[in-house]
């Protein structure tokens, strides 16, 4: 793998570990597509780094468990703005 795609690799899963950013955030702060930072951390990451790649994964799935109460909050002030 090219060194400046493990560098990427690297910096991107460290940066969701250490904010706990989401990829949709973290595609728009990098500049990168959010299928590229899926597939860098889906299939790259686990290839590189394993405990790297638990350690996201940790991340992803606390996305996963929030998400609907995110959503719910995010319509609630949606309607709210319509009062």
């Amino acid at each position: 793998m090219d060194k400046l795609i493990t560098k990427r690799v690297i910096e991107e899963a460290n940066i969701i570990i250490n904010t706990e950013i989401t990829l949709r955030e973290l595609s728009k702060r990098l500049g990168i597509s959010k299928s590229t930072i899926h597939k860098d951390m889906q299939e790259k990451l686990s290839y590189l780094d394993k405990k790297l790649y638990n350690k996201v994964q940790k991340v992803f799935k606390k996305h996963l468990d929030t998400r609907h109460y995110i959503g719910g909050e995010a319509t609630r002030k949606k309607y709210q703005k319509m009062l």
